[in-house]
């Protein structure tokens, strides 16, 4: 299988992984009070699913990182290292305001995961311009 078909099936597969991925979390964070009126069991159940699916969205990723040329994956290196790195200090700055009662608000974890996601997005357009 040449290069860019096997990049193209395992871009697929991450596809297919984060959409399921995203389901699941909306599952895990809903169906408890919507599905299944607060049943600890299922919920559960829920968050083991999302756990399981993933780290195969994770292994997904992988696969498509170790099919890339040397190029895209030091472009997709340095943008993770990038996002690791500010949503490590910004997330710490943001518990620590809300735990200092700096901010009127609850630190919440999706307010990390969206900029954990721009940051990513922001670090590979930048990347790819960069390098290309």
């Amino acid at each position: 299988m040449n290069q860019k078909v096997l990049k193209k099936k395992n871009l697929g597969r991450l596809a297919g992984w984060t959409l399921a991925w995203t389901v699941s979390t909306a599952l895990a964070a809903f169906g408890t009070k919507f599905l299944w009126d607060g049943n600890q069991t299922l919920s559960a159940l829920a968050i083991l699913l999302n756990l399981a699916i993933g780290i195969g969205m994770v292994l997904a990723n992988r696969r498509l990182l170790e099919g890339s040329d040397e190029l895209e994956k030091k472009i997709q290196l340095e943008s993770m290292a990038l996002t690791l790195g500010l949503t490590l200090v910004v997330g710490i700055a943001y518990s620590l305001l809300d735990t200092a009662n700096v901010i009127p608000w609850d630190a919440e974890i999706s307010f990390l995961v969206i900029f954990m996601g721009l940051c990513y997005l922001t670090a590979t357009v930048v990347n790819q311009k960069r390098y290309r």
